[in-house]
């Protein structure tokens, strides 16, 4: 174990102030809370694999004991995900393995001068090692789940306002293969005051709305723990119960011993892992969902009426248009021309003379004026003869 030169520090200013009464000392100890949950969406975790090897001096026989433990933990992991034996899973060579591999978790270790025994546990990088494990890229999930830890030990209840064994085995679980979404508070800040024993067993709906908002949750999971001892460093028992909602609706309950002090987290950590299965069985029933009724809506915005513009619609102008026709193709290409400008509703024609000029009127939302300019901007030529509009292409009017 590391110490920094902060630490060393502020220890030697702890052990002063001891020697003048020791209140801040005690001070100090009663704040000691915060346990951060460690991120696992990226891994996938088998744990329990216990090695006994023997190597040429300390260093090989460590060496040796994690090289096992990832064989066996592949094999472990491989079994629990596809349900089959650990005698059908695959052997892989140690050189793919390492690059599956993300690290090694040293649950307890014994070194000696040519053996190493210890329980370990191997973490699978999720993205490598699921194609070989056949574990799907999507996992069904539940909506957000505030999970609440308490701890009743010797007739005091106990959530995150210290640090504690049962908060911490939650703090380290790996959520990547539950279906449970998990909301983990870490105990800093204002967790104490909000996410602590008593809110546990508080019934009121409107505080719980307001709790669940503030940490982004659907709902509420509460997984106790009553741990009595035979005596001081002794024997435990400790039995488990997990709740649903505000209401505190029981899901289920279990019991594990642990036979001595040092036993305690590898209780509280299997503790941990039984109590995701029962979530997770119960969401599989239905049981554990989201409750509308507990989830602030967001304000529906306030449209503001828009102030309406006035309008004014051009009136349509019959305006009558002489053309040159000289064949019906003429006439034709035309009045497809005329229909294309905008603002032009119709064109019809009120006198046909093919070879010579023909009249057409044109319906236009707007005056004359403005389809002058419309008809110009087309490219063609307008003059006036006897109040009629000459239109005519290539630049001049034609001659009547």
């Amino acid at each position: 174990m590391q110490f920094s030169r902060s630490r060393i520090a502020v220890a030697a200013a702890l052990l002063a102030l001891a020697a003048m009464g020791g209140v801040v000392v005690a001070q100090m100890e009663s704040g000691d809370r915060g346990i951060l949950p460690i991120d696992s969406s990226g891994t996938l975790e088998v744990s329990g694999i216990e090695v006994d090897v023997g190597g040429a001096d300390a260093d090989s026989a460590r060496y040796a004991g994690w090289r096992i433990a990832q064989r066996e933990g592949f094999k472990k992991l491989w079994a629990q995900v596809n349900k089959r034996p650990v005698s059908q899973a695959p052997s892989l060579s140690d050189s793919t393995l390492d690059g599956l591999v993300s690290s090694i978790v040293v649950e307890k270790e014994q070194i000696g001068p040519n053996r190493y025994i210890a329980t370990l546990g191997v973490l699978f990088d999720r993205s490598l090692a699921g194609q070989l494990l056949g574990v799907s890229g999507d996992v069904r999930r539940s909506a957000p789940m505030l999970v609440i830890p308490v701890t009743f030990s010797g007739g005091a209840a106990t959530g995150v306002e210290l640090k504690n064994g049962w908060q911490r085995a939650w703090a380290q679980f790996r959520t990547s293969q539950s279906p449970i979404n998990y909301v983990r508070v870490s105990g800093l800040g204002v967790d104490p005051l909000l996410v602590n024993a008593a809110q546990a067993r508080r019934p009121s709906r409107s505080s719980w709305r307001n709790l669940l908002d503030l940490y982004g949750a659907a709902n509420v999971l509460i997984a106790e723990v009553k741990v009595d001892r035979l005596y001081p460093g002794g024997p435990a028992k400790a039995h488990f119960t997990g709740r649903f909602g505000p209401d505190g609706q029981m899901l289920g309950s279990f019991d594990l011993t642990a036979k001595d002090s040092a036993d305690l987290p590898r209780m509280m950590a299997e503790g941990v892992r039984q109590m995701d299965q029962l979530f997770a069985q119960a969401f599989d029933a239905g049981i554990v969902r989201g409750d509308s009724s507990l989830i602030i809506l967001p304000p529906v915005p306030v449209k503001e009426e828009e102030e309406e513009k006035p309008t004014t619609e051009l009136a349509v102008t019959q305006v009558q248009l002489l053309v040159a026709s000289p064949d019906a193709a003429t006439l034709n290409a035309a009045s497809s021309s005329l229909r294309s400008l905008p603002g032009v509703e119709g064109v019809t024609e009120a006198s046909l003379a093919l070879g010579g000029t023909s009249r057409l009127v044109v319906s236009y939302r707007g005056d004359a004026a403005t389809l002058r300019s419309a008809l110009s901007a087309a490219g063609w030529s307008v003059d006036y003869e006897g109040g009629l509009m000459r239109i005519s292409r290539g630049g001049a009017a034609a001659t009547p």
